[in-house]
């Protein structure tokens, strides 16, 4: 594998709880695939050389048995643990806490793992395969645009390696229609952008309690919104504005028992501050994902047509 191949970053280490278990290592293609296995599928095919998960330690020994152990061979793999004691130094863990620290958490908890133009996403959607090809395509740019970065703990321990050049503080987030993005089943949350006129991010304002009732003509919503799935391209120049970010958020907010760290408002306030321009590329992919367990059967409908019309094959990743 080329070592100038983007790595692939998967938050998986959600519990969750709306679904009633670990929507990760739910079979929900037509040959047992998960829907981890069509990100990584798709991330191979677009080019990307490493995919990093970050997972549970409570549940690493299942992960690597049945998920990634069937990637061995075909692209690199790597874990790294976000726990809530995964603490900035000096920090402790307020007592009671048991809700995640959330995305903006995740993401931090892989600044040493990852030294190279790198995409994000969660682990619980279907993202398609153009959106791996947006990404991709982004990302081998940026990887030509800038060299090698050091790790974000070295940063820390010594500011000077910062590079604060415009190269490295411009990323990229794959936007998709809210109206693509609904669960028949119930309200989700989504991160409405606003966005510029020559495709910019400016914003990312995480809207609760969406129902499909909620758009249309006439609604609350018209559909046309560009929403943040949790899609992100970023460089390594990204690290270290969200450890200074992490750190300020646990000053001021980690003594409260449910308060969360998010990755868009985490890049919201990036653009905020000047240090960052954000690419909004809007995709042709299909969405969708298992909010709800009733969600799981339109998932496992949608995977099966699109296995019929050779879009995957099955099964994705043949075990000898």
């Amino acid at each position: 594998m080329a070592s100038s191949a983007p790595t692939l970053l998967v938050l998986a280490a959600g519990m969750g709880s709306r679904y009633g278990g670990l929507k990760q290592l739910d079979p929900v293609g037509p040959g047992g695939e998960t829907i981890l296995d069509y990100a990584v599928f798709d991330a191979i095919r677009a080019g990307f050389g490493r995919v990093v998960f970050v997972i549970r330690r409570d549940f690493a020994d299942a992960f690597n048995s049945q998920v990634a152990a069937k990637y061995a061979g075909r692209i690199q793999v790597d874990t790294v643990f976000q726990a809530l004691d995964t603490l900035p130094p000096g920090a402790t863990l307020p007592a009671g806490r048991e809700k995640p620290w959330g995305t903006g958490h995740a993401v931090w908890c892989a600044r040493d793992a990852i030294r190279e133009p790198f995409a994000v996403i969660g682990a619980d959607d279907f993202f398609g395969r153009d959106a791996f090809v947006q990404l991709a395509a982004f990302l081998n740019s940026a990887a030509s645009a800038q060299p090698a970065s050091p790790s974000a703990t070295e940063t820390t321990r010594n500011p000077k390696l910062e590079t604060r050049s415009p190269e490295l503080a411009a990323f990229a987030m794959v936007g998709y229609r809210l109206a693509n993005t609904l669960s028949e089943n119930g309200a989700v949350a989504r991160g409405v952008c606003t966005v510029s006129s020559d495709n910019r991010l400016q914003t990312v304002v995480e809207n609760t309690g969406i129902l499909r009732t909620d758009v249309g003509p006439g609604r609350k919503y018209s559909g046309e919104e560009i929403v943040s799935m949790n899609c992100w391209a970023f460089t390594p120049a990204f690290f270290p504005a969200l450890d200074r970010q992490w750190r300020a958020f646990i000053a001021a907010r980690g003594g409260e028992l449910k308060s969360e760290f998010y990755l868009p408002e985490a890049v919201s306030q990036q653009i905020a501050a000047g240090g960052a321009t954000v690419e909004v590329r809007p995709t042709t992919a299909e969405w969708f994902g298992v909010t709800f367990r009733e969600d799981k059967p339109r998932v496992q409908a949608a995977l099966a047509a699109l296995a019929t019309h050779g879009d995957y094959p099955v099964p994705l990743f043949p075990q000898s």
